[in-house]
C-alpha cells in the first residue's frame, strides 16, 4: 500500500484529489495539508511513501518546499500538481517522480500511481556503509572508492550537477549562498528560473548520492539562504595525499619509498578532467606540493647514482607539466652522467619549443649549463 501525503492551499482540489486516489487500488491517503510549513513538519513523522504537491502554494514556494521535504524525509518522492502549462512542467519533471495537470484526470493519475509502484519496486532501499570506508577521489577524475572495491567514476544526471557537486565539495563545511550557485551556474537566467533550476539540480545531486550509499548531505539552511555540504563521513583523496605529505620528513632511506608511492598517489591534477575555472587556485597549489615532492625525490636518486629511477621522476613531472623548467635541467643533467648527448640535445631543443609557445625563452641558468655542457662534451 503507498502511503500518500497532499498538500494544495485550495480545500477544493485537496478534496477532489483525495477523492481520486481513494477510487485508485494500492494507494491510501495520510494527511492532507493547506499549510506546506505545516507538511514540511509533519512529513518525517508520517514517513509517506509520496507527497502530491502543489507547485504555487503561498508563504513556501512550491519548489523550496519540495527541497524542504526531500531534506527532512529523503526516501519521499514528490508528485508535483500544477496547472502549469507544458514547457514549465519540462523543468519540474526532472525534479520530481512525475507531474499531474490541473484539473486533473483519474486516467492520468492511475498513470501516475503505476509509475509510483514501479520506481518503488526498482528502488530497494541502499544499505548503509560504514562511515569512512568510502574514499572520494578528485585527482585527475572524480570517482568514488567503496571499501574492498575498484573506483567507479560518478555518473550524474547533468553536468550543472556535476559541477554543483564538485563546488559544494569544494567548499565542504562552508555556507555556499544561493546567489553565488545562481552566477557560477546560471549566470544569464533570471531569478525565477535560476531558482526553479538550482532546487532541480540540488535534488538530483541528493538523490545519485543516496542512490550509490554515499555519506554526504546538503543541508539547506533558509534563513541564510544558501546550503552547506557535510562530507565528515567521507575520505578525500586529496586530503589524505597532503598530510601524509606534510608528515614526511627528508629523503632518506628509511623513507625513501613512501616518497616513491606518494608521487604515484597523485593521478592527475584536481578536478583536471572537468577543468572548471574556480578550481584553478586548488589545482595549481596541489601541483606545485607535488611537484616541489618529485624534485626531493629525484634529487635523492641522483644524489644515489640511481640515474634511471631519476630520470623516471622528471619525466613524470614533464607529463604532469611541460611548462615546468627544471624538470628539463634536471634531465640534461642525468642524462649527461649516462653519456646520452642525443638526450641532453633533445631535452634543450623541446623545452625551446614549449616555451616558445609562451613567447618566453629559456632562463640563463639553464642557457648557461647548456652552452658549458656542450663547450665540455665537444671539446
Amino acid at each position: 500500500m503507498i502511503r500518500a501525503m497532499l498538500v494544495d492551499d485550495e480545500n477544493l482540489a485537496l478534496m477532489q484529489l483525495g477523492k481520486l486516489l481513494q477510487e485508485i487500488p494500492d494507494i491510501e491517503v495520510i494527511g492532507s495539508y493547506m499549510d506546506s510549513s505545516l507538511a514540511i513538519d509533519e512529513v518525517s513523522r508520517l514517513q509517506p511513501d509520496v507527497v502530491f504537491l502543489d507547485i504555487h502554494m503561498p508563504g513556501i514556494y512550491g519548489l523550496q518546499a519540495a527541497e524542504l521535504i526531500q531534506e527532512t524525509y529523503p526516501a519521499v518522492k514528490i508528485v508535483f500538481v500544477t496547472a502549469f502549462d507544458e514547457y514549465a512542467v519540462q523543468a519540474f519533471d526532472l525534479y520530481a517522480l512525475d507531474y499531474v495537470l490541473k484539473p486533473i484526470r483519474r486516467d492520468r493519475l492511475t498513470r501516475t500511481v503505476e509509475r509510483l509502484k514501479m520506481s518503488i519496486l526498482n528502488n530497494p532501499e541502499v544499505q548503509e556503509v560504514a562511515p569512512h570506508s568510502i574514499l572520494l577521489k578528485c585527482l585527475h577524475t572524480m570517482q568514488i572508492e567503496m571499501s574492498g572495491h575498484e573506483p567507479v567514476i560518478l555518473k550524474w544526471r547533468t553536468a550543472k550537477a556535476q559541477e554543483l557537486f564538485a563546488y559544494m565539495l569544494h567548499h565542504r563545511g562552508q555556507l555556499v549562498r544561493k546567489d553565488v550557485l545562481f552566477e557560477l551556474l546560471w549566470p544569464d537566467y533570471d531569478i525565477p528560473k535560476a531558482t526553479t533550476h538550482l532546487y532541480t539540480t540540488i535534488y538530483q545531486v541528493r538523490q545519485a548520492l543516496k542512490r550509490i550509499g554515499v555519506d554526504i548531505h546538503i543541508h539547506s539552511l533558509s534563513m541564510k539562504e544558501g546550503y552547506v555540504l557535510d562530507a565528515a563521513r567521507v575520505r578525500l583523496d586529496t586530503e589524505e595525499w597532503e598530510q601524509a605529505l606534510k608528515q614526511l620528513d627528508g629523503v632518506t632511506s628509511d623513507n625513501i619509498h613512501a616518497y616513491q608511492r606518494l608521487l604515484e598517489m597523485y593521478s592527475g591534477d584536481y578536478l583536471s578532467d572537468c577543468d572548471y575555472l574556480w578550481a584553478e587556485h586548488e589545482r595549481q597549489r596541489l601541483r606545485k606540493l607535488w611537484i616541489q615532492h618529485a624534485y626531493l625525490l629525484g634529487e635523492y636518486y641522483l644524489e644515489q647514482e640511481f640515474l634511471n629511477e631519476s630520470m623516471m621522476v622528471y619525466l613524470r613531472v614533464q607529463q604532469q607539466d611541460p611548462y615546468e623548467e627544471t624538470c628539463y635541467l634536471e634531465l640534461m643533467r642525468v642524462y649527461d652522467q649516462l653519456e646520452d648527448k642525443a638526450a641532453v640535445e633533445e631535452q634543450y631543443e623541446r623545452l625551446v619549443l614549449v616555451l616558445n609557445e609562451l613567447d618566453v625563452t629559456p632562463s640563463q641558468k639553464t642557457i648557461a649549463w647548456y652552452d658549458n655542457w656542450k663547450l665540455s662534451s665537444y671539446a
